[in-house]
């Protein structure tokens, strides 16, 4: 099972370097496990390139045997832990999440105000699989973002919490960058830069190229996981989207696009309405509180409650939370329920 799981990261990353991250090994160690493999096997499974892994014909035979198999056993190891924990008189909750950081305030509190549930946790660069894996009652439920102009597969039966309606995405570059001296970056002032995002996570790659197309340029654009992109760009090498979240480093500046032309929707998704009701208070807590952490978004929802005569700005909380004070008070913000026949754009 340990073999099929990694031909399945492996193909799934693309890449021997992302796959030996996301499975925890060395890169060499995985490299000798996937040559051992096709030792075993006596033929190559995939081909390699400077640009990835790409399965060969043969390699494709094998993962559609795999795939179900290390699913499934995954949904084995997952429920025996669930049955365990209620056994022993607790209850695990199966939560998966695209990036944030949220999370671990998020399970932080959901541990300390939630006794007898253990919070576990699958992160996913798709969305869309999370979504899929809710529905299929391998997740309880999920917390998952979507890009602007690539809505997300949402299975039929999944009720949906908007935390944020549109929360804008940032560009990350280099300090010493000429734009990084503006307060809010154009995009006309990287138009000689290159970019680099992960085409992996669902509509990021194509939501760039459609603002950058609006935008009248023809950037660069590379793949790469977000580490490598954040090191790259710390040394001038691109320039990359980040979520307004992202954590202060002094090498690198984080700005506003000027306009906002990027942005995502954040949800939490489940199978039932009380199910939301359960995590939802925790999640929204940690969220604004990550929120009111970061400079540039704390001085960006100041500028979203300057720009408005009333409350009821969507995706920005009446006050920080509690626990955590700023400087500024944004507008309200009450979670609303979406059925998933409603979710749209």
């Amino acid at each position: 099972m340990r073999h099929l799981r990694v031909l399945c990261a492996i193909a799934d990353t693309g890449s021997l370097h992302k796959a030996a991250r996301e499975l925890g090994l060395a890169q060499p160690s995985l490299s000798t496990q996937l040559r051992r493999i096709e030792r075993a096997l006596g033929a190559q499974l995939f081909v390699r390139a400077r640009t990835g892994c790409r399965p060969t014909p043969l390699g494709l035979a094998v993962l559609s045997r795999a795939r179900p198999l290390v699913a499934e056993f995954a949904a084995i190891v997952t429920e025996t832990r669930a049955a365990a924990a209620r056994a022993a008189g607790g209850f695990q909750l199966r939560l998966g999440a695209t990036a944030s950081r949220a999370i671990p305030g998020w399970l932080r509190l959901l541990r300390a105000r939630r006794p007898g549930i253990e919070p576990t946790l699958q992160m996913s660069v798709s969305a869309n699989a999370l979504l899929g894996m809710v529905a299929a009652g391998r997740l309880d439920m999920a917390f998952v973002h979507e890009v602007e102009g690539s809505p997300l597969r949402v299975p039929p039966g999944l009720c949906l919490r908007v935390l944020v309606e549109r929360e804008p995405q940032f560009v990350t570059l280099a300090a010493d960058h000429p734009a990084a001296s503006r307060p809010r970056v154009r995009l006309a002032d990287l138009a000689g830069d290159r970019w680099m995002v992960d085409s992996t996570v669902d509509g990021e790659w194509d939501a760039l190229c459609r603002v950058l197309r609006a935008a009248g340029l023809d950037s660069e654009m590379l793949h790469g996981d977000y580490l490598t992109a954040y090191s790259l760009a710390a040394s001038g090498e691109v320039v990359t989207v980040s979520q307004p979240t992202a954590p202060v480093r002094p090498d690198l500046a984080i700005r506003p696009l000027e306009g906002d032309p990027i942005g995502v929707r954040l949800l939490l998704a489940a199978r039932t309405e009380r199910e939301l009701d359960g995590v939802y208070p925790e999640l929204e807590e940690a969220y604004w509180t990550v929120a009111w952490e970061a400079p540039a978004y704390r001085e960006w929802l100041g500028r979203a409650h300057a720009a408005v005569a009333t409350p009821g700005t969507p995706g920005v909380p009446d006050r920080p939370p509690t626990h955590h004070p700023a400087p500024a008070t944004p507008p309200a913000h009450r979670p609303r329920p979406l059925a998933a026949d409603a979710h749209a754009g």
